[in-house]
């Protein structure tokens, strides 16, 4: 297996994975922090975008903030700027414990933290990182082997950046990444590590949409562009909506149970997720071929769109006729 840190340090786009605890009662004052810092960022040469996932009991207790750049050194000078210093030093106060700050290169095979992932910092004892090596190809090679493993990330320390082993895991489900979690086969594994770690933490990160559009087996486990999965969760969303309401709510939410518009719209939203979450990751599959076409293939990216939008006025046409 190579590793991600024989290649050079500048090798392509990374992105800062920040994870942090507030305080109770702080929520709103780091949420307006975070909008804040995030148009600070945003005029750092090399930034190329941000995103923020709010706490998700109980899988996501944390704030997740991914910040991707061009360059490690990009992002390093991000990190190390008097400008961050400055911002994280106001908002500690409402913080919880230490950020977990890691640098993961773009372009691995294995995923950023999505949909239902654990990133793992190891701190290693001086001199036994031969043996943490060792140690590491062969959990990953019995994690490989759990039920709804779909990706593996190992990443090295980065000297004055990252002082961690970082290594990031994805499963299907939270049950799954759960049943591995507690399998006695991982915790025989730990036990063995004992002898050449310090000290080790895992947190579980779950964002977005991205749970709707698992990738294929085998492939690289790379999310879709966040464009693309809203152009499909409106193209399923649409006609669930329509259909509820012309068979459900309008006749028996409202007509018949004589509903207040509040409560049968709440209801009709219920409905809609879990239908979605069905619907969704069914044509997702149909369009993989447009999700994730590859480098060599760019005319797949206008085509599928305009699938999409053909689709779209289809079904506005036909909701019309009835």
């Amino acid at each position: 297996m190579t590793e991600p840190g024989d290649r050079a340090a500048g090798d392509g786009a990374v992105t800062i994975v920040t994870q942090t605890r507030v305080l109770p009662g702080r929520e709103a004052e780091f949420s307006l922090w975070q909008k804040e810092t995030g148009a600070v960022v945003a005029g750092f040469p090399g930034f190329i975008e941000q995103s923020v996932n709010p706490p998700a009991p109980p899988a996501q207790v944390d704030w997740v903030i991914l910040q991707r750049f061009t360059t490690t050194q990009a992002a390093t000078a991000w990190l190390n700027s008097r400008e961050r210093l400055a911002r994280v030093a106001g908002i500690q106060p409402a913080l919880s414990g230490s950020d977990d700050v890691h640098l993961v290169r773009d372009g691995a095979a294995g995923v950023l933290p999505s949909p239902v992932s654990a990133v793992i910092s190891t701190r290693v004892k001086p001199g036994q990182e031969a043996a943490y090596r060792a140690w590491e190809q062969r959990i990953a090679a019995a994690q490989s082997r759990a039920p709804g493993f779909q990706g593996y990330r190992f990443e090295p320390p980065i000297p004055g950046v990252q002082e961690d082993w970082l290594s990031i895991l994805r499963f299907d489900t939270e049950e799954h990444l759960q049943g591995w979690f507690a399998s006695p086969e991982r915790l025989a594994l730990l036990k063995e590590a004992d002898a050449f770690t310090e000290e080790f933490h895992a947190r579980v990160v779950r964002t977005g949409f991205e749970q709707w559009f698992p990738s294929p087996i085998g492939s690289p486990c790379t999310s879709p562009p966040a464009w693309k999965q809203n152009m499909l969760v409106v193209l399923m969303l649409y006609p669930v909506v329509f259909l509820f309401g012309l068979a459900i709510g309008g006749p028996v939410l409202s007509d018949w149970a004589q509903m207040p518009f509040a409560a049968a719209l709440f209801i009709g939203n219920v409905a809609s997720v879990l239908i979605l979450s069905k619907l969704v990751p069914w044509v997702s599959r149909r369009f993989s071929w447009w999700l994730r076409p590859g480098e060599t293939r760019a005319w797949v990216h206008p085509a599928g769109a305009a699938l999409v939008v053909a689709l779209y006025g289809a079904m506005i046409a036909l909701f019309l006729w009835l």
